[in-house]
């Protein structure tokens, strides 16, 4: 499809997005699995449940724009957690492995950050004002979430650095 308006950008954007969302709800039961240290554990426990909220606004979102609920594969975030994955598949140390658990994360924040900000912006300057309100609030929990995430490293990664 050519997209030719903001709007009909916005759009696929919200569908990607909504497809990344669903891939994290996927992917965060194997990282909690993969976690060895409980506030790690934790802090994926508590993304998963944030994220169900965050397709559930996305949902709203479509809705509040009149728009289906399609997801748009988003190969972004596939690259992402595959690496991920990878991670995973190759069995570090525990203390490596929960260190590069944060990174992989902290790439998905990351991406999310990016993401919302900008629909947001483009929601703003549509007129489509809940559905702004809607983004800020994931948007948010995406930086609350990054920032824990960081903390988290501060300690985690130093465990990981006295390895060997």
């Amino acid at each position: 499809m050519k997209l030719e308006t903001l709007h009909e950008l916005f759009v696929e954007n919200l569908q990607d997005i909504y497809d990344a969302e669903h891939q994290i709800v996927e992917a965060l039961p194997k990282m909690i699995e993969a976690a060895s240290d409980t506030e790690l554990q934790n802090a994926f426990q508590e993304h998963l449940e944030q994220t169900q909220t965050h397709i559930q606004r996305l949902e709203q979102a479509f809705q509040t724009l009149d728009e289906s609920a399609e997801r748009k594969a988003c190969k972004g975030m596939q690259g992402i957690i595959k690496e991920g994955a990878e991670l995973i598949k190759e069995k570090p140390d525990a203390d490596v492995l929960n260190a590069g658990l944060i990174s992989a994360a902290q790439h998905v924040e990351h991406y999310e950050i990016a993401t919302y900000g900008t629909l947001r912006t483009y929601a703003e300057l549509l007129g489509h004002d809940e559905v702004a309100e809607l983004l800020q609030m994931t948007l948010e929990e995406e930086k609350t979430t990054d920032q824990l995430l960081t903390d988290l490293a501060s300690e985690i990664n130093v465990e990981a650095a006295e390895i060997g």
